[in-house]
């Protein structure tokens, strides 16, 4: 064989291997229903993206988690655009970040057009917040309804009959008046999730508990407002955001950013059990305690 022939047979032989690679990598993204990551090299900011309801924790802390074994990377941004959600998944990303900071991980937060409700209380323990002087943040409270069908029940005709242990075992029943006793309790239990929200905050900021609770209300404030009452520290974009974190990272210049790797297989019954999802969701529902901006129903 001549060495012409030899260059091209080493060539076509390289080609196949890339081939075969590729295809490989498909095939293994494809039963994990993911994609696959390659190691990056340098310093880096981590960027998350918390974005719509807050009803699952899961997500934001596997890629909190991704991020923070990454040896590469020296900060971390997390982007908030959301009216919040349930108060149980808040609270558990609020400790995943806390948790972060505590290993002396730098974690900055950037709020987009919405941080409000469960989308300040993962907010308030960053180490800097930064928010656009028209973001809409606080609504510091939290909100849990009921439907209350009983008339229209009576006008089709349909009756219920409940066997319970207890008086309050059906509290919340769409058949039926709640009573102030019901009422009572579920102010109580408000009550208190109310004041966990106030505690974190007040934690997180570095204030003293009376002076959250003067806030904590249920009002919105712009981004201005917000900076003004000591709830975020700086006015800023993503950018100025990432450029920050950098810095307490210990990057020089523009700092490269990354963000994790989102990518799900869908099938026809992922497709149908989301849109079902939608519909059965917990803001959609009376099921539950949330922190959640939500002006009209």
């Amino acid at each position: 064989m001549t060495r012409k022939g030899c260059i091209w047979g080493w060539l076509i032989g390289v080609l196949a291997l890339l081939v075969i690679f590729l295809v490989t990598i498909v095939a293994i993204e494809s039963l994990l229903g993911q994609s696959l990551s390659f190691p990056s090299y340098g310093a880096r900011v981590g960027l998350i993206r918390v974005e719509g309801g807050i009803y699952d924790s899961r997500q934001v802390i596997r890629d909190l988690e991704s991020l923070v074994e990454d040896p590469g990377i020296r900060a971390i941004v997390l982007r908030v655009d959301s009216p919040g959600g349930g108060a149980a998944a808040s609270q558990e990303i609020f400790e995943y970040v806390r948790g972060v900071q505590e290993q002396d991980v730098p974690l900055v937060v950037s709020m987009g057009s919405v941080a409000a409700s469960g989308g300040y209380y993962i907010a308030c323990t960053a180490d800097t917040i930064f928010a656009n002087p028209g973001t809409l943040t606080g609504s510091i409270g939290v909100v849990m309804s009921f439907t209350n069908l009983e008339e229209l029940f009576g006008k089709i005709g349909l009756d219920f009959e409940v066997i319970k242990s207890g008086r309050f075992k059906d509290t919340g029943s769409w058949s039926r008046q709640m009573t102030d006793a019901e009422r009572a309790l579920l102010q109580e239990t408000i009550d208190d999730i109310h004041a966990q929200f106030v505690e974190a905050v007040a934690e997180g900021r570095g204030m003293e508990y009376d002076a959250v609770a003067a806030l904590a209300d249920g009002r919105i404030f712009s981004g201005r407002q917000a900076l003004q009452a000591g709830l975020v520290d700086r006015l800023g974009t993503l950018e100025d955001a990432v450029a920050v974190a950098g810095r307490m990272g210990g990057i020089k210049g523009e700092p490269r950013v990354q963000e994790p790797v989102r990518r799900e297989r869908l099938t026809l019954f992922d497709l149908l059990s989301g849109t079902a999802s939608k519909l059965l969701r917990p803001e959609a529902s009376s099921v539950g305690a949330h922190y959640i901006y939500r002006p009209s129903k």
